[in-house]
């Protein structure tokens, strides 16, 4: 019987192989920037640590030793992506091995690779990448120790989830989907000493990021809090939204794929009349509940497309092989649809540049920052000071080797930023510093600030927005921030005296 599940794995591999070659190709030779987030997570792994700003710490750990590799270059902080994502499809493949045998574990990891959320994350760095591979090992974990009644495999799945919640707390939902399946799947459930070693071995992985935000104000919490808004102010914040709801589960078409996300509509309406049974049945507790919270999130206040993403990895395990005994051409023309799309996906990201008006968001970043570092040269400062988390962001990515110190401005209150909490502008600087911004008022102490240069990018994430830059005294800026309450960090989170 194992030799029977090992069939598949040869061409799995020869699969993802060449997908996973084009892949890296396309990040090798794209010419997009850096998005925002994958360039906060580049400087998080510049100064490891239990926990940062808005996410766990494992994305930053991972651009740490890729970048290790090879040096800072867009193609070595994103180089874990393919990567992790050829891994997270061999994962899933293994457990559909398991339950369902080898040919739909072929089929599994090939469907798995070609999703267009995994296509999309393949050329960009993203918390959710890195936190699949350890939530599919956490699944086939289970199972096991469902299976043999052992111990060890539900460590395994404890250390596996754990890992996955060092890496996005969406990982919650899988341990919400265990819950269910021990109070409602009597086939899976563990026994009282594999729940001690899952949740030791769980707790223990976990713990470290739990004491950094401990020690640190709670500060990964609070955001996840902010993206919920409507939780600290709900009479203000909640507006009740049908429309954008509705909007959520629409734009699941695209990240799911519209083939598979309708096929999943009609599996969980043959699981209700009683038409399906497991292993569709129990997997859809890891589906069905991440979908619903944050269809609710959006109904509420709004939601993002990929907030769901944890929820395809079982759908694509329960999916593929239904599909397979009951819809065969659904499934075909599923893998041929995601398949291309992937490839143009891929092929069409080498060429970005040609085409600024779809990729607009990737382009021109690097190019601002440029001009802003030259300004600071021209003007003899030696600091360069934001407030805006794009324009940081990249400020802090392109002018790693300048040999400017860069900060943000200091703010009121709890920082609201990854910058304003460990890079904020220090009162003791003395001298003027460069302030950019995409506002045409001056930042601070309107008599003393000189506006040095404006410009207009014509193409790419801030084409049509006026790039103001000011030379400014810094205990300006600084006598304004004490004067607000200011105090660079609420967290005690020291911010370092040089650009990282």
């Amino acid at each position: 019987m194992r030799a029977d599940r090992s069939l598949w794995i040869a061409p799995a591999l020869v699969f993802l192989a060449a997908l996973t070659a084009l892949r890296l190709v396309t990040l090798a030779l794209t010419p997009i920037d850096l998005f925002v987030d994958e360039a906060q997570y580049w400087l998080w792994g510049q100064n490891l640590a239990f926990g940062y700003y808005s996410k766990p710490p494992l994305v930053g750990w991972v651009i740490r030793a890729t970048t290790a590799l090879g040096g800072d270059g867009t193609f070595w902080v994103r180089l874990a992506a393919p990567l992790l994502h050829a891994a997270t499809a061999l994962i899933l493949g293994g457990l559909t091995a398991r339950l369902a045998g080898p040919r739909a574990a072929l089929f599994v990891a090939i469907s798995y690779a070609t999703l267009p959320m995994v296509a999309l994350s393949s050329i960009l760095i993203s918390t959710d990448t890195v936190m699949f591979p350890f939530l599919g090992l956490a699944l086939w974990a289970w199972v096991i120790a469902a299976g043999r009644g052992g111990v060890g495999p539900a460590v395994c799945a404890g250390l596996a989830l754990g890992l996955g919640l060092m890496a996005k707390y969406a990982a919650i939902y899988v341990l919400g989907g265990f819950v269910l399946l021990q109070a409602l799947v009597p086939a899976l459930r563990l026994g009282a000493r594999q729940w001690l070693g899952f949740g030791l071995a769980l707790l223990a992985t976990v713990a470290p990021n739990l004491l950094w935000n401990a020690a640190h104000g709670f500060s990964t919490f609070e955001h996840t809090l902010d993206n919920a808004d409507w939780v600290r102010d709900p009479e203000d914040r909640i507006a009740l939204s049908p429309a954008r709801a509705a909007g959520f589960l629409l734009a699941q078409f695209g990240v799911f794929g519209p083939v598979l996300f309708g096929a999943l509509i009609a599996l969980v309406v043959s699981v209700a009349r009683g038409a399906t049974g497991a292993p569709q049945r129990w997997l859809l507790a890891f589906v069905l509940p991440a979908i619903a919270v944050v269809t609710a999130q959006a109904f509420l206040s709004g939601a993002y497309a990929n907030w769901a993403a944890s929820a395809y990895l079982a759908a694509t395990v329960a999916l593929v092989p239904w599909l397979m005994g009951r819809a065969r051409v659904w499934l075909v023309v599923s893998l041929a649809l995601n398949t291309a799309l992937a490839v143009a996906l891929a092929v069409g990201t080498i060429f970005a540049d040609r085409m600024p008006g779809l990729y607009a968001r990737y382009l021109g970043r690097a190019e601002v920052s440029h001009r802003i570092l030259e300004t600071a040269r021209q003007q003899q400062l030696q600091t360069v000071v934001a407030a805006d988390r794009g324009l940081l962001a990249d400020l802090f990515y392109t002018g790693r080797d300048s040999g400017l110190l860069l900060r943000a401005r200091p703010e009121a209150g709890r920082p609201s930023s990854h910058y304003a909490l460990s890079y904020p502008l220090e009162p003791g600087i003395a001298g003027d510093v460069l302030y950019a911004d995409r506002s045409d008022d001056p930042p601070a102490c309107p008599d003393r600030a000189v506006e040095v240069g404006v410009f207009t990018p014509s193409a790419g994430a801030w084409a049509g927005d006026d790039i103001h830059m000011y030379r400014v005294p810094a205990d300006c800026l600084a006598v304004v921030a004490q004067a607000g309450g200011l105090s660079g960090s609420s967290t005690g989170t020291p911010a370092p005296r040089s650009n990282p």
